[in-house]
């Protein structure tokens, strides 16, 4: 049995670990959904994407030498689509190698 013609459905936190792995080469990276600390909000209030709100750590060498908004720009042109497709809220923590490993 083939799975010609099937069709997968990546969870939103599958889509933003995949498109973080492939724009930032990241050594580590941290995806997690929250959004079921935000139901009832009135941002996503009446919405029928459950997926809305998550904490991202990203750790990657093409950080270095980015200010810290440099950096989040990184993050949210990689996740663009997903901005306009009903991810409502992001946390980010973006570091370098180097700053996660002094940060031990």
């Amino acid at each position: 049995m083939g799975s010609r013609g099937a069709t997968v459905v990546l969870s939103r936190a599958n889509r933003i670990r995949t498109k973080l792995q492939s724009a930032l080469e990241a050594t580590v990276l941290e995806v997690d959904d929250v959004s079921y600390q935000h139901a009832g909000h009135a941002a996503v209030r009446g919405s029928s994407d459950k997926e809305t709100h998550f904490n991202v750590k990203v750790v990657s060498s093409k950080f270095e030498g980015q200010s810290l908004v440099k950096r989040h720009r990184l993050v949210y042109d990689a996740l663009a689509d997903e901005l306009q497709s009903g991810l409502h809220a992001l946390s980010i923590l973006a570091k370098t190698p180097q700053e996660a490993s002094s940060a031990k």
